[in-house]
């Protein structure tokens, strides 16, 4: 697409285009969601309008600007016919509101938070992981991508960032294996799969990284990796866990098979239960999340720009 300097939607970022192509086929997947209810299930006191019950259309015998009565006499001025039916006042709504208004609308979709955006009378609200917007009749939603023009930024990118994030305190660090490079000072967790090919790829990578307290989970994708956990048990119980893990990654030495108490199985655990769904994957020390083997230049850039680059995807990474 050529640009110009009076092109506002031409400098939209980059991501744009890419973002346009999962919108499309998220919001048919969503809207098939939100619709998978037959209409017939919705309360029966909800206008054929297809607005909220929540709404009230103006009492009997008053009339209003705009009003059905205003409506029918400019209408027989002007010769023509519309119909009697009077339309619902537009319907207001606070966060709580709204979101049992979308509940009672689509009982079958599972809505998490709502909130008002700098758009006037427009909601964010979150499906899972996925964002929409919505009017106050919860009628209306718009699929896709919010943009604030003037300080070119991608408002819903950054919602996604923020909802993504992990509480790095909260991780089980005695769970993993801990290696502190010169002063530790950056923070970083990897979970990891001994038998995942793009891991090898990250570790081979880290070898440059300095300055850093690097926590790596031992998460075996067993539908994947059949072999993975027994390697990572044996990894775990080795006299020098370290050693054994950086010979087995870098080298392909095979462990000795070994077996004690370990956190495997919890390991793994804690990454169903935190969305992670894909080896390697990276949290630094804010909660960010990088999914896939990044470069160690790459790696150095985003540990050193805390605030952006939250649930991203490392460029020509992939994960498990």
């Amino acid at each position: 697409m050529k640009t110009t300097k009076t092109d506002l939607a031409g400098r939209t970022p980059a991501n744009a285009r890419h973002a346009t192509t999962l919108t499309t086929t998220l919001a048919a997947a969503l809207a098939a969601s939100l619709y998978a209810t037959p209409l017939a299930a919705q309360p029966a006191a909800a206008p054929k309008t297809g607005t909220a019950t929540a709404t009230r259309a103006a009492p009997a015998g008053t009339t209003q600007a705009g009003s059905t009565a205003d409506a029918q006499g400019t209408s027989a001025v002007r010769g023509e016919t519309r119909s009697a039916v009077t339309q619902p006042a537009p319907a207001s709504a606070d966060s709580s509101t709204l979101v049992e208004r979308l509940r009672a609308l689509y009982p079958s979709t599972r809505f998490g938070g709502i909130h008002p955006t700098a758009w006037p009378g427009v909601y964010e609200v979150a499906m899972g992981a996925n964002l929409a917007y919505v009017d106050a009749t919860g009628r209306y939603f718009l699929f896709g991508h919010l943009y604030d023009m003037r300080q070119q930024r991608d408002l819903t990118a950054e919602r996604k960032d923020a909802m993504a994030r992990i509480d790095f305190g909260s991780l089980p660090l005695a769970d993993a294996l801990t290696e502190v490079r010169g002063k530790g000072t950056r923070t970083l967790a990897i979970f990891s799969d001994p038998d995942c090919p793009y891991c090898r790829r990250l570790e081979a990578e880290l070898r440059g990284l300095d300055d850093v307290t690097i926590h790596t989970f031992l998460m075996p994708l067993a539908s994947l990796h059949p072999a993975a956990r027994g390697k990572a048990v044996s990894v775990w119980c080795a006299a020098d866990r370290l050693a054994t893990w950086r010979a087995l990654m870098l080298r392909d030495v095979m462990p000795p098979q070994a077996d004690c108490p370990h956190p495997v199985d919890r390991n793994v655990t804690l990454g169903e239960q935190l969305g992670i769904n894909g080896t390697p994957t990276l949290i630094a020390g804010d909660g960010r999340v990088m999914a896939g083997a990044a470069s160690r230049d790459q790696i150095e850039t985003w540990l050193s720009r805390p605030g952006e680059g939250a649930a991203s995807t490392a460029t020509g990474s992939g994960a498990r």
